[in-house]
């Protein structure tokens, strides 16, 4: 690994679990390993974890990142308004994703990408998204997060 991206990596800090109802498990564990090899400091809050959990945790660990998982359908009434309670809570820069099976049923995923951006998630994932897709992701977005916030400290 490149010593510019170890160093962006190992100081990013983000909160993952799964939300509402959902017990989904297997995935979560992977995303943990996954994310953790590759530098990043994870939290992993589990299954059944509420927007005030993910957000609390997000305070206390000062995250860049929540990454919400949802496999049984139901993230759309589960992550409602939870950009909003992000912003109430002073963290208006954090990085918001999600991804798994969002929706009950077969949908069009522009469609619910489209949806999951008007509701404040930065990136959204399709079911069968591979980790390594969200690890670019997240470097990237880190790297464009600081660049803006240095301009904004100038």
């Amino acid at each position: 690994m490149p010593m510019g991206e170890k160093d962006t990596t190992e100081r990013v800090t983000l909160i993952l679990g799964v939300i509402g109802s959902d017990v989904h498990a297997v995935g979560n564990k992977i995303l943990e390993y996954a994310l953790s090899r590759a530098g990043f400091h994870v939290v992993n809050l589990g299954v059944m974890v509420s927007q005030e959990e993910f957000i609390g945790a997000a305070i206390e660990c000062a995250a860049d990142l929540i990454l919400v998982s949802s496999l049984y359908g139901h993230a759309e009434l589960d992550c409602r308004g939870m950009r909003e309670k992000c912003n109430e809570a002073g963290l208006k820069d954090i990085l918001l994703y999600i991804g798994g099976n969002l929706i009950v049923g077969k949908g069009d995923f522009e469609e619910v990408e489209e949806h999951f951006k008007k509701m404040g998630f930065d990136r959204i994932y399709p079911p069968g998204t591979l980790p390594d897709v969200a690890i670019n992701d997240i470097k990237e977005d880190i790297i464009r997060l600081k660049v803006k916030q240095d301009r904004g400290a100038n």
